[in-house]
């Protein structure tokens, strides 16, 4: 068999590798445009706007995979933006300063946070009707549901805590304590472990889902940083719950987690204030919005390198991968 060149053949080699990568598209909300910015996962080039409702901030899909939702607090709602069309279907209300929220398993409940108003909201997806609202501490942001649908974590950035509800009742089950300001959540895969993010204490905070006792404190340290600029936020985990990546804010880097043994392995210079993070489906990819750079930097997770920084819209605040 004949063989190749080297030069050849560490092209296509290249190309392989790019190939295996090429899934999808990214949609990036911009505060500042009031828009999404397209990326495609391919070519890592910019293909288009969507114009939006006003500062648009959280993103997720629709239930049933063929809309993105975005939330945008200067709306009081969140727009559904049919994904084959990219046109937006209808405003569904949020409540006062929607921050962040998520869906319940069944799709049929959103979960806000009120930023001003020190609410939870609960929202019935389909009539766009709040069924229940619930005070909590000041500046509520970070939302999760747990797969069971049965509880609903909010972070308080006021008061540092989590305050853990039932989401049958609507009540507060109990407050709990972590580092200053909190921010974002990651679940472990067993639903073990409910990782949180501490902006203004330079750290996470991993809780016991089982009695919300504190497992470990991760504190972040980055050369050449101040502390107070290693504000993390954002937090994802693999599917099989080996790894984490968190975006440390103003210091610029996102972090590379063992979780296992709740160690740093890498750290990755990405943009200014990296800000949220997101995997691909394969995992072979990180995207970083970076919010004071304006534009997002995608990481090979293999190599912990950044491959490529693509300038986006004004102050970024998330990525969406759509594959």
């Amino acid at each position: 068999m004949r063989r190749l060149p080297a030069l050849a053949a560490t092209l296509l080699a290249g190309l392989a590798t790019s190939a295996s990568f090429a899934q999808g598209v990214a949609y990036v909300s911009s505060e500042k445009d009031n828009a999404l910015t397209i990326v495609d996962m391919k070519t890592l080039a910019v293909t288009g706007t969507i114009k939006t409702c006003k500062k648009p901030r959280h993103l997720m899909l629709t239930p049933d995979g063929k809309s993105l939702m975005v939330s945008c607090t200067d709306s009081n709602g969140a727009d559904i933006i049919d994904l084959a069309t990219r046109k937006s279907q209808r405003l569904l209300p949020l409540g006062d300063e929607p921050e962040a929220y998520d869906l319940s398993p069944d799709g049929k409940t959103v979960y806000v946070s009120n930023e001003d108003a020190g609410e939870v909201s609960f929202v019935d997806f389909a009539s766009g009707k709040i069924t229940k609202t619930i005070p909590v501490g000041k500046e509520p942001e970070g939302v999760k549901a747990s797969p069971d649908g049965k509880t609903v974590w909010v972070t308080s950035e006021v008061a540092s805590l989590v305050h853990v509800i039932d989401t049958a009742s609507g009540q507060v089950l109990k407050n709990v304590k972590v580092g200053k300001r909190p921010r974002r959540f990651a679940l472990t895969p067993d639903g073990s472990q409910l990782w949180v993010t501490n902006e203004l204490a330079a750290s996470v905070t991993v809780l016991s889902t089982k009695d919300y006792s504190v497992i470990d404190t991760l504190a972040f340290k980055v050369k050449g940083a101040r502390a107070s600029d290693i504000t993390p936020v954002g937090v994802t985990m693999t599917k099989d719950g080996k790894r984490a990546f968190v975006a440390l804010g103003n210091a610029n880097h996102v972090a590379f987690v063992d979780v296992a043994s709740r160690k740093v392995t890498d750290l990755v210079l990405v943009g200014k204030r990296a800000w949220n993070v997101t995997l691909d489906k394969a995992e072979q990819r990180l995207v970083v919005t970076n919010g004071l750079s304006d534009d997002i930097t995608v990481v090979d997770v293999a190599g912990a390198k950044a491959v490529k920084s693509v300038a986006v819209g004004r102050v970024p605040y998330m990525t969406l991968i759509v594959e």
